[in-house]
């Protein structure tokens, strides 16, 4: 194997283009280099005029003329080419061979001279040199690349930097710009495929910034977005500042590109945050982890009446009392467990710079931190002193009506007693229906002294709850509901956390209104749901149009019904903080749902 062909092992694809005005020499040129190294492929020119439209469309790596051509001889052809493409490894081939001439040429910057000749000897000489000067002109390219790369580094620093030369188009990125696109081996890149890399309502801006930039040689900035082929958007903030030649010439770009996605992102959430602080009526405070404060809203500095920066780097105890920093402490130490919760919520009594403590509800969080090292709490006091108050003042009114209702109901079944009693013995002495009807509306009243009185009384707090087995609790009540030939279905094993005896009110109003508008042999099924149990018949149901009215207090279909029994129920519900519901059962009977129950098994 001949030493071109070893060398064109080593060697990239490279492309000749041959001027020479006579076809057949061009022809036979090109058949022998194609044939001395498969690496060359050769296109011809048959004037200078043609050659320089050829160099100008596509450029190759080695242009070889001859010297007599028509038009433009090749020292002059050589000399437009140097002008155009001052580092185009070129070579004289000719014919026409004189000292003068070399020396013409050498001083026009012609790569090598060559005289034509006969012989494969002459065709192997030339290939030689083809290949030296492209092999000499890319490692001049690749020195002068890392050269760029290096002051481009330099200007750019560990940003995306990259660098348009405006002749070739092509734009030299440094390793920081070929990391965010994600083409870490690719250093230069055509300039539109760089634009393509951008989101495509960002194009034309980009465009008309780089042509701006090179017409004014001004130094630029602006945001853009950046669609990597592999990658989520990025945001890249970009500073543009031309290279001025000594003519006043810009004649490249560079650039340094800073990818503020996370930056722009936190900045948004961190704009979320103070618009939701700012929307907030509560006051707010964050404690540092030695517990003092390092931020307090306006609502906190007017809570208190401490000026803000009294408070700033001050403890809670500024404006707690001993009880309430011994409980926040207490809470804390939950929030920092391993198993403890999100957030805690707890009454607090705030003591300001002036006049009355103040009662508020503290809700209370730690702030996002890794590892073992607690970075500190924030949370929120609001205002609850006119609650409290209203919340006293409503007890003050449940227990005063509780003792009307005892007073009531006291002083109502004494004569009614009475009558009941005298209605017994007139009975007893003569034989009358409308006797029936007193004892009827005897018993009525009965009934409602009852009823009354336990719905006066449902409205209070419920007392201490306690695990209740609804299965047992529910048979327990069916045995004092006045049920006939009903019958009872306990399809649940639920142990539920709640008031005992409020409970079995519950079951006994609802086992006691299926029983009155189901009938007397009615299915009574006592079930669970996911977060509740439920109490449903077989009877009749409760049309559509009523369902809003059940419970209201005085609100019954029942002849003898007092109205009061549902609204019992649902003033117990609520008591328990649960919700109730009425919807269809199975079999088209009532069915009343009861959720949010705490279920303790």
């Amino acid at each position: 194997m001949s030493e071109a062909k070893v060398q064109s092992e080593t060697v990239e694809l490279i492309e000749v283009l041959h001027v020479e005005d006579e076809s057949d020499f061009a022809d036979l040129t090109a058949t022998f280099l194609e044939r001395e190294d498969d690496q060359f492929t050769v296109e011809t020119a048959t004037t200078a005029d043609d050659g320089l439209e050829r160099i100008d469309d596509r450029r190759p790596d080695c242009v070889v003329s001859d010297y007599n051509m028509p038009g433009m001889n090749g020292l002059e052809f050589l000399q437009t080419v140097r002008e155009r493409y001052p580092d185009l490894p070129f070579i004289l081939f000719t014919g026409k061979g004189s000292e003068a001439i070399a020396s013409d040429a050498i001083s026009a910057g012609v790569t090598d001279y060559l005289q034509k000749g006969s012989g494969t000897e002459q065709y192997e000489l030339l290939a030689n040199r083809i290949r030296n000067s492209v092999r000499a002109r890319r490692r001049a390219q690749q020195v002068d690349r890392q050269r760029q790369l290096a002051r481009l580094t330099e200007f750019a620093g560990n940003t995306g930097g990259w660098e348009l030369d405006r002749k070739s188009g092509t734009v030299l990125l440094t390793a920081g710009s070929r990391r965010i696109i994600g083409r870490p081996d690719q250093a230069e890149i055509p300039l539109e495929e760089a634009i393509a890399l951008f989101h495509p309502d960002d194009r034309v801006d980009i465009r008309h910034t780089l042509t701006r930039a090179f017409e004014t040689g001004e130094e630029l900035h602006n945001t853009w977005r950046l669609q990597p082929r592999d990658g989520d958007e990025r945001l890249i903030e970009m500073t543009i500042t031309p290279v001025v030649e000594s003519g006043g010439r810009v004649t490249k770009l560079r650039g340094a590109g800073h990818d503020i996605t996370d930056r722009k992102e936190r900045r948004q959430e961190l704009e979320k945050y103070e618009t939701i602080i700012e929307a907030l009526t509560d006051a707010v405070y964050v404690l540092d982890k030695e517990g003092r404060f390092t931020f307090v809203s306006d609502e906190l500095v007017e809570l208190v009446g401490y000026d803000r920066e009294t408070i700033l780097g001050s403890t809670p105890s500024l404006i707690k009392d001993e009880d309430g920093v011994k409980r926040a402490e207490h809470h804390l130490g939950r929030l920092l467990s391993s198993d403890g919760p999100q957030t805690v919520k707890f009454e607090v009594t705030i003591q300001p710079c002036d006049g009355a403590s103040i009662a508020c509800e503290d809700n209370m969080g730690v702030l996002p931190y890794e590892g073992d090292e607690f970075d500190g709490s924030v949370g929120t006091l609001r205002d609850i002193t006119g609650c409290k108050e209203r919340a006293w003042e409503l007890e003050r009114q449940n227990a005063r009506l509780e003792e009307y209702a005892s007073i009531v109901s006291h002083e109502l079944r004494n004569p009614l007693m009475t009558a009941q009693g005298r209605l017994e013995l007139a009975q007893a002495d003569c034989d009358s229906p409308h006797l029936d009807e007193v004892g009827d509306a005897v018993d009525r009243c009965q009934a409602l002294i009852d009823d009354l009185l336990a719905l006066a009384q449902s409205g209070n707090a419920v007392g201490t709850a306690e695990p209740v087995t609804l299965s047992e609790l529910a048979e327990e009540c069916w045995q004092t509901t006045p049920s006939a030939d009903a019958t009872l279905a306990v399809e649940t094993d639920q142990t539920i956390s709640s008031d005992r005896s409020r409970l079995q009110q519950l079951f006994e109003n609802l086992f006691r209104n299926a029983v009155n508008h189901g009938g007397g042999e009615v299915t009574v099924t006592v079930g669970e749901i996911a977060d509740g149990f439920y109490v449903a018949d077989d009877g009749a149901g409760i049309p559509d149009e009523e369902r809003d009215n059940i419970f209201e207090a005085g609100y019954s279909t029942a002849d003898d019904g007092t109205g009061f029994g549902l609204a019992i129920v649902k003033e117990i519900v609520e008591a328990h903080g649960w919700e109730i519901r009425v919807t269809d059962s199975e079999s088209g009977g009532a069915r009343f749902e009861i959720t949010g129950v705490e279920v303790t098994d």
